[in-house]
């Protein structure tokens, strides 16, 4: 990482003055250590003002972050801000529209970038566009350091740490939530399901890169299949497309001890098959839906980014990942619990990320990496401190023997 020697802030965030930027600048207001240098940027002087006041109140011992008036498509200007720290968090979606700039100023910077991004093809174009620039000047290029898709990361890591690492293995997550998705979100996923014919394509470059590229032997694969009713706990699974098993499956790639062929499902986990019916059939109408420009554009109205639900609502959202590990010789299990998934907890998350790039002893790694790969054990630790929960229910190993 860049010594802070050579940069004026430890952090820049670009965001601050969104809704889940804002809770994020609240969280690293209350948590971040004293002496951090930190900044936030973006339009709008007077709103970012009012942010770095309301932080200044949560935080009143601590100095309220600078304030950086700065717009996106100014590339000289946002290179030599980039240039000037050591690691840029931002919440500024959909990433597709607005991410470019900031990823390809730290590539090239050797800054190393954090986001809370769900989009596949924004991250494979990403992958495909800068990974090599990042290599090179030793930049961590993190995207999806929100609930897309941490729980899932970490959740798999810790359960495929509960195993030998010599034999294949095969690792179902269910996820459970009760939670308002953000305007955000909902942008994002009108944005995917317009765009599946170009992230299909981007996603078969990106294989074709990787394949090139790996002298490994090891096997990883996304299993996606019918629904079906789980005996061990009597909920339904259906398989669910969000970007996790690509994340979940590009750590395994990276780190050996998922074993020498590792296999991920991911599902949804619902108590009745109507749910999943409904659901599914929801997303279908989307489809259709954002193929039509005219509906596409209608449907983008519907909910705004930069809007949430209030901190009551919040305050009874919830989520939970189980992940099923099995093996030839041994079954894990282990279960991720957390609070609001979409604002509260990925506010957590994403700074939490941030944080452990800057201050803790992680992985000599660069390009762009998962958080289990960047820094998983560490963040595992800091998320379990701060409340969220990370639990082997069966199959635990010795802490001799888990891997690390």
């Amino acid at each position: 990482m860049r010594d802070a020697s050579e940069t004026d802030f430890d952090l820049v965030q670009f965001g601050a003055t969104g809704f889940a930027g804002g809770l994020t600048a609240d969280y690293l207001a209350e948590h971040a250590p004293p002496e951090l240098r930190w900044a936030i940027a973006g339009r709008g002087r007077a709103r970012l003002e009012a942010v770095a006041r309301r932080v200044g109140e949560l935080a009143p011992d601590r100095p309220e972050p600078q304030v950086i008036e700065i717009q996106l498509d100014d590339d000289d200007a946002v290179a030599a801000l980039v240039g000037r720290a050591r690691l840029v968090l931002t919440t500024v979606g959909p990433y597709a529209i607005h991410g470019e700039p900031l990823v390809a100023a730290c590539a090239r910077a050797g800054t190393d970038y954090v986001d809370i991004t769900g989009e596949p093809q924004f991250v494979d174009d990403m992958y495909l566009r800068y990974h090599e620039d990042a290599e090179r000047t030793g930049a961590r290029l993190v995207h999806c350091a929100g609930f897309d898709s941490v729980p899932h990361d970490l959740g798999a890591m810790l359960c495929a740490q509960q195993f030998s690492g010599d034999e294949p293995l095969k690792i179902t997550g269910a996820v459970r939530a009760n939670a308002e998705f953000s305007g955000g979100t909902f942008q994002s996923a009108i944005g995917g399901f317009g765009a599946l014919r170009a992230s299909a394509k981007l996603a078969s470059q990106r294989r074709t890169v990787e394949a090139g590229r790996s002298s490994s032997n090891r096997r990883v694969h996304v299993r996606a299949g019918a629904p079906y009713k789980d005996p061990a706990t009597g909920k339904w699974l259906a398989p669910l497309p969000t970007i996790d098993p690509q994340i979940v499956v590009r750590s395994a790639a990276a780190l050996p001890f998922y074993g020498p062929d590792f296999t991920y499902d991911h599902r949804m986990a619902a108590k009745r098959l109507s749910t999943v019916v409904g659901l599914g059939a929801g997303v279908g109408v989307l489809l259709v839906a954002t193929a039509i420009p005219p509906l596409r554009t209608q449907l983008a109205k519907i909910k705004s980014s930069g809007t949430g639900p209030d901190a009551e609502r919040r305050a009874r959202s919830w989520f939970n990942v189980r992940m099923t590990g099995e093996s030839a010789s041994h079954r894990a299990v282990v279960e991720v619990r957390g609070g609001d998934p979409g604002y509260d907890e990925t506010a957590k998350m994403v700074a939490e990320t941030s944080l452990s790039l800057l201050l803790d002893d992680n992985p000599d790694v660069s390009g762009q990496v998962t958080t289990a790969v960047a820094c998983g054990g560490a963040l595992l630790g800091r998320l379990r401190a701060a409340g969220i929960a990370f639990e082997v229910l069966e199959g635990a190993r010795t802490p001799a023997s888990t891997h690390t």
